[in-house]
């Protein structure tokens, strides 16, 4: 097998793979779905921002609770679980539409339990990955995982129209039957050695993430450059706002524009799964970083298509490489028996960082103009990714991501 596909060598990595990415292709249909549904029925779009929040709030509500349990209990139970939660979610909305009963409260109060689902299932499967595979197939694992995100995240929501289109029943039963078989996928993979965390729960293990996040300087520099690279940099809330007003290409341009980053993202994902990075890792995280901010800058300046587009693919292609090295980090140097309270909090973070970067790109943009909005966020971006360079030396040092190489 090609060194590319390294991580496919090892069955369980397969079963893990293929239900890791039904799991968002799933979670995809459904939103787009529950979200045309519910605005066809109300004509309000705030109902929208609440089918947002509701699957957000969990995780940020229950931090201190999802990552201990999956460390504790076993991550591959946690996961399984979790996907059932989500799938009997899945299958009440989709009663619910076939009996013409959906309306926005009930669908809500699913969606909360659907996004406390969730919240237990990012943790127990971003740390389930490591024990899978041997340390040295880590990071081409890694890559195949940010690779599956990204093709759900770009498919999905194609394939919800589509099929919502058919019927919303039609766009809820796929949603319900992806979950399922990924559920049984999850269910087959053979217990993994794990070592799960043998204390007596304490406060103490409770917090033990955000301590452990704290002391170790390079998972914070990691976590916390991508938290205000994407809150200052992140663009993507105004893309409407170009493909109408800026750019004029209507609709299938705005599916364009919002398709490139991810299109960007799985060229990348084609490089670096055959040539790995093999040195200098901190100091190409921080380059990337500061070339996304670039890259932003140029998507802002744009008044046509043919600069826009691929500015948007170099803009996810950067935050690609930047994913992949941060995230590789994050597993391979946090110890086995708190790697998912670790991973719960980089959750938490992440989640911030898209929600708050899209409530500051939309402030900025009144305040200032979505260009002005775009082109200072990229410029922030920048700066951020030297300060950072300057506030943590240790990760200017760290150089192979296939072992764990502390910087001395």
């Amino acid at each position: 097998m090609p060194k590319r596909f390294a991580a496919f060598k090892h069955t369980s990595y397969v079963r893990y793979f293929g239900a890791r990415f039904m799991a968002t292709f799933a979670v995809q249909i459904l939103s787009v779905a529950i979200g045309w549904q519910l605005y066809d029925l109300t004509k309000e779009p705030i109902w929208l921002g609440w089918i947002g929040l509701v699957q957000f709030l969990p995780a940020l509500l229950l931090v201190f609770v999802t990552g201990l349990s999956a460390d504790k209990f076993g991550r591959r139970l946690v996961m399984g679980l979790a996907f059932v939660t989500e799938s009997m979610c899945a299958l009440i909305i989709l009663l619910m539409a076939i009996f013409d009963t959906i309306s926005p409260i009930p669908v809500l109060i699913v969606l909360t339990l659907f996004g406390i689902g969730r919240a237990f299932a990012s943790p127990a499967a971003s740390s389930l990955a490591v024990n899978l595979v041997p340390k040295e197939d880590f990071s081409n694992a890694v890559a195949w995982n940010s690779s599956s995100w990204q093709s759900a995240t770009i498919v999905g929501p194609v394939a919800g129209g589509l099929l919502y289109g058919v019927s919303a029943s039609t766009a809820y039963s796929a949603s319900f039957i992806l979950l399922c078989i990924a559920t049984l996928l999850v269910f087959l993979i053979p217990k993994p050695n794990q070592q799960k965390m043998t204390e007596p729960t304490s406060f103490s293990t409770v917090v033990g993430g955000f301590v452990f996040i704290w002391k170790e300087k390079v998972i914070l520099g990691a976590i916390s450059l991508d938290l205000f690279a994407v809150l200052l940099g992140g663009a993507v809330a105004l893309l409407p706002v170009y493909a109408s007003d800026i750019l004029q290409l209507g609709p299938t341009g705005l599916g364009l524009l919002r398709a490139a980053p991810g299109i960007g993202a799985l060229i990348t994902v084609a490089i670096i799964t055959s040539f790995q990075i093999r040195n200098h890792a901190g100091l190409i995280l921080f380059a990337c970083v500061a070339l996304f901010g670039a890259a932003t800058v140029v998507f802002g300046l744009s008044t046509s298509a043919w600069v826009a587009i691929p500015a948007l693919m170099f803009v996810g292609g950067f935050d690609m490489v930047s994913v992949y090295i941060r995230e590789t980090l994050l597993q391979l140097w946090t110890p086995d028996n708190m790697r998912s309270r670790v991973n719960a909090v980089n959750s938490i973070f992440l989640g911030a960082s898209n929600e708050l970067g899209e409530f500051r790109a939309g402030t900025m943009a009144h305040a200032f103009g979505s260009v002005s909005a775009v082109v200072i966020g990229g410029f922030a971006t920048i700066g951020v990714a030297a300060s950072w360079a300057a506030l943590f030396p240790e990760m200017r040092k760290t150089q192979n991501l296939d072992v764990e190489e502390k910087p001395i």
